[in-house]
This record gives structure tokens, sequence and C-alpha cells, in this order.
């Protein structure tokens, strides 16, 4: 079929109308009509080559919702008119240790929806089935979009770190990832703390659900912290933040700074017994509950709606930050 879409010729270009046809349909793919697409900060990386895998036409999109339209011949846990999420993994060779753990997310097979393949920025996208998860139906489409990357990132480290319930739990940033993780970690019965730079966000970060909010350096908290999620890409007093933790505690990071932790000593470490980790996106198991987990606790992104026409001033509202907090696209 053919398959209009929105697509970067070349480096660092806006998007440009777009047509290409879809492949033969392989025994687990289907295809997806396209209703609603996310534009995350992994898509403008895409777009301007940062990383140096894209590989142009680029057609973005990895916060996918949309109606299953086409099936193939092994598919039998989707179906024709089922509401679906795509996310930025679209592939793992399914064989190795990690994929048979349920860690498809660490396999070293693992495909991206954009990385040699056209995304969801188009009428209908063509996946592995196996990548795509049901929608609850108390979840709009365009809320549910920025969870299926944003929402599993944060969840996933939070999960990771240790998280249950009954703790106390740091962010640092309140931003597209930040305001998400807030809202995990407060409605799963944890009191949180949120770091901030910025005055102007104490309020929203209060209604998000925190309990506390530390503006500016941190200098100490009500409760020593039993996660320290970092969200931001910035670099930031890791020492300082590691003295707020609890015994056994961890700071784990989704945001990625720009200089390697060189002011950590292992001393650090040692008398409370602390670790450092990072994280990626979750595995299919844990953005199917991560889902369930938004839906049953009205876990929902703060959004902004474009039509697919406006696209390219999305982008450039993304790229200068100045989206409160996620940046939707409807087809």
């Amino acid at each position: 079929m053919k398959i209009q879409a929105l697509a970067a010729l070349n480096k660092q270009e806006e998007l440009k109308d777009f047509s290409y046809e879809s492949a033969s349909l392989s025994e687990n793919d289907c295809i997806v009509k396209v209703h609603t697409c996310g534009i995350c900060h992994s898509d403008i990386h895409m777009i301007d080559n940062d990383w140096a895998i894209a590989k142009y036409p680029l057609v973005p999109g990895h916060e996918v919702v949309g109606i299953v339209s086409e099936v193939g011949s092994l598919v039998s846990h989707l179906k024709v008119g089922d509401r679906v999420g795509i996310g930025w993994q679209s592939g793992a060779c399914m064989e190795c240790k990690d994929c048979l753990r349920g860690n498809e997310n660490l396999c070293s097979k693992n495909k991206g929806t954009i990385v040699g393949r056209h995304g969801g920025f188009g009428s209908h996208v063509q996946i592995d089935s196996r990548f795509c998860f049901k929608i609850p139906e108390e979840l709009e489409s365009a809320v549910a979009s920025p969870l299926l990357c944003a929402g599993i990132t944060v969840y996933s480290a939070l999960r990771y770190a240790g998280m249950t319930s009954g703790q106390n739990i740091g962010i640092i940033g309140i931003g597209g990832l930040g305001h998400l993780a807030v809202q995990f970690a407060a409605k799963l019965g944890n009191r949180v703390t949120v770091f901030t730079t910025s005055p102007d966000k104490e309020k929203f970060a209060l209604e998000n659900g925190a309990s506390e909010v530390v503006v500016g350096t941190p200098k100490g908290t009500k409760n020593k912290l039993n996660i320290i999620l970092n969200t931001t890409h910035n670099d930031l007093d890791w020492p300082r933040f590691l003295s707020l933790l609890d015994s056994d505690g961890t700071l784990t990071f989704v945001g990625v700074p720009p200089s390697t932790l060189s002011n950590v000593h292992v001393g650090m470490l040692l008398n409370k017994r602390l670790r450092i980790m990072g994280s990626p996106i979750g595995g299919r198991a844990m953005i199917n509950e991560m889902l369930e987990i938004a839906a049953k606790h009205k876990i929902a992104p703060v959004i902004e709606k474009f039509p697919s026409a406006r696209a390219n001033e999305a982008i450039s509202k993304v790229r200068a930050n100045k989206i409160r907090y996620r940046a939707v696209l409807e087809f």
C-alpha cells in the first residue's frame, strides 16, 4: 500500500510530504492506521543525525497510537480494529537471555522504530505486532502517545531502581519526563521530593503529586530518599545528591549529563551501600504494566496537540523547549 508521510529528506531539514510503498506483510507484522504520534527529543536527534545512525529520507515518530488495519498470518493477540500503541522499540532477536527474561529492550539486536525504517509521522506504520500494545479504553489516544516513550522510560527506571510503595522518592527535573515520574511515584503510594532550578514549577510539581519541592541547590530533604531519578541532561552536584540517599539507596539516570561522573568517588557508595545505575526504556511486559497503571490511576502527561500539517511548528517548539510538557501530532 502507498503510505503518505512526513519525512526529513536530509540532515537537519524540515519535514516535507513524502510517500512510500509498505513492504510485504510478514507473518508477525501488522499495519496500524495512525491517529496520534508524540514528538520526542529522540525524533529530533534522529532528524539531525546526532547519533550517526539516521538514514534519509527519515520518517520520525515513535510514540504512535492508532488502529490495526491489517495483520500477518501468525498474529493472534491483535485483530483488525484494535487500538494499539508503538514505542521506541520495533524488534528484538526474541532468543537471547535478555529476551527470554522479558528484557527485550536490552537485547543486543534490538531494533528502533525509526532506525533504518519509517516511523509514525504518516497515515500508517508497519511494525512487528509483538511490539504493539493494546491501549486501555480509559486512555485517550493523544494522552497515551507520550506514555509509550516518556512514560515507560521513567516507570521502568523507577521499578528497576526498586520502587514499590511507602518509599521516599526524589525526582530531579519537572519537565517532559519528570512530571510523569512524579505522578507514577506518588500515585503508587510514595512520598515524592522534586528538585528543580525553576521556582515557577514549584506549584505545578505539588499539583502533580509532589510532597516537597527543593528549588535550587539541594541542601537537604525532610527524609532520606530511597531512590533519586535524574530526568535532566545537566551536570549537577552528584555527590550532594548521593548524600541525600538512605542506606541501600539508588541514584538512577534516564537523562544523560554531558560530562562523566568524575567527581564521584567509590568511597561515597561504600558506607551506605549506594548504587548508581542507568535505565533505558522497558520490555514488553513492563510497557503493558505501565499502561495499566496509568489507566487505573489516571496518570497522564500534560500535552499540546498539533494537527499534522503543523508538524514543523511543533518540532520547532520542542527544539526550543517551549512545549509544556509533551507535543502530540494528530493525523
